[in-house]
């Protein structure tokens, strides 16, 4: 969710920005010469032409990937031409052909903007994947099942238990009678073997 909105306002601050690439550029024709010769902008791009020299000029394209062609310019006058087609425009001065230039159009940065937003959503899909997968370990509920087996067991071994104690407690007296014989036997043979030496 926070990638969503993060995305989302990069696509926002993106967003404003657009417009504001479409700039005016401006190209000066002085001395019969245009300044710069050499002019870098981007598509959506407007490039305004001011006449400064007291000759008149124009603007035509030579070799472009969409061709323009301006009025005559008296000094002072102005005009503008939007590019929307990127390329090499190279052009002149059809009354003073030695009046040369030519402007770079680059293709808008838009394109790359929109690429990032597919990119988070296999993401967040990503993690219902994985809390399905923590909710398969927790089938061991089925651990429960074999403590009722011990403690099925754990009553026989107590009845087992109870019936040796039985046993023995029943045995006791048993004992005791077979302890005293063998006591009083060994009494007797003490007696006995006692009364030849006293002779």
């Amino acid at each position: 969710m926070k990638r969503l909105l993060f995305v989302m306002g990069l696509l926002f601050l993106l967003a404003p920005t657009s417009p504001a690439q479409a700039a005016t550029q401006h190209v000066a024709m002085q001395d019969y010469a245009y300044g710069p010769a050499t002019l870098t902008i981007q598509v959506g791009d407007t490039v305004e032409w001011i006449n400064h020299d007291q000759a008149s000029h124009d603007v035509a394209t030579t070799s472009a990937p969409a061709s323009f062609h301006s009025p005559m310019l008296a000094t002072g006058q102005t005009w503008s031409f939007t590019f929307t087609v990127p390329g090499t425009y190279s052009y002149y001065c059809s009354v003073h052909p030695d009046m040369r230039a030519q402007i770079i159009v680059q293709p808008a940065p838009e394109a790359p903007a929109p690429a990032p937003a597919p990119a988070p959503a296999p993401e967040q899909a990503a993690p219902p994947a994985q809390t399905t997968e923590t909710a398969a370990p927790a089938a061991p509920p089925v651990t429960t099942a074999p403590p009722t087996t011990t403690t099925t067991a754990a009553p026989a071994q107590q009845t087992t238990q109870t019936a040796q104690a039985a046993m023995t407690e029943s045995l006791d007296p048993m004992l005791l009678v077979a302890g005293l014989v063998a006591a009083v036997t060994i009494i007797c043979l003490l007696l006995m073997n006692a009364k030849p030496e006293s002779e």
